[in-house]
């Protein structure tokens, strides 16, 4: 009995210490004017514009001239982050859209709800903040186990084969969140266009992450 007893202690801590060690999922910034999506591709963290305050934002101080009309929303913030050896936190680079630059930062989980940030994010972070969970981690994604350098199945194995591409009525997403629905229009008036696009769904298969991942 007292075995068992233990046994449940050590699995609920060890739970708690995996979640707690997880950054992947959905963040809110602090000062609540966007979601970051952070997944794992490729054995590296990265993280996206997930959500807009404001939508239709554009990278417009991006320094390369072809994408300064690309949309905020599923641009790569945190890139190609790899793990800091004997701690929970992760290291690499963050893009802030503000001044079009790069900059060395690290995250680290603390909790199960909020990620610490250290760097400088679309002008809105320089120095250090803490984010607030709002998604629950996301698992491995599609994508990943196909990437370059994904782990092997054991010899003898059957090849893995890609996932089929789902109906274009259903999307299928990564951990994704479905979008609330748009409200209903007054009679006599027309529906108005949704304010946000569809939920970016899985961000290992966005062409900025999947050309440096794949």
């Amino acid at each position: 009995m007292r075995t068992i007893v233990y046994s449940g202690v050590f699995l609920a801590t060890g739970l708690t210490a995996a979640l707690a060690a997880d950054p992947t999922g959905d963040w809110k910034v602090a000062d609540g004017v966007a979601n970051i999506r952070v997944a794992q591709c490729s054995g590296n963290m990265w993280g996206v514009v997930a959500w807009e305050k404001v939508p239709g934002g554009k990278d417009k101080n991006n320094p390369e001239a072809a994408k300064q009309s690309r949309p905020t929303l599923g641009m790569p913030i945190l890139i190609d982050m790899k793990k800091k050896q004997g701690v929970d936190a992760w290291e690499g680079q963050v893009y802030n859209a503000k001044d079009g630059q790069l900059y060395s930062s690290t995250i680290k989980p603390v909790g199960t709800d909020q990620l610490e940030i250290q760097g400088c994010v679309l002008g809105f972070l320089c120095g250090g903040e803490t984010w607030t969970r709002v998604g629950p981690p996301i698992p491995s994604s599609p994508a990943n186990s196909m990437a370059k350098g994904a782990p092997k199945g054991p010899a003898g194995a059957p090849p893995k084969t890609a996932a089929p591409a789902a109906p274009p009525s259903a999307p299928k997403t990564t951990g994704a969140v479905n979008p609330a629905p748009a409200p209903k229009a007054a009679p006599g008036q027309k529906q108005a266009a949704a304010a946000q696009p569809a939920d970016i769904g899985d961000i290992c298969l966005l062409p900025d992450i999947a050309r440096f991942t794949h």
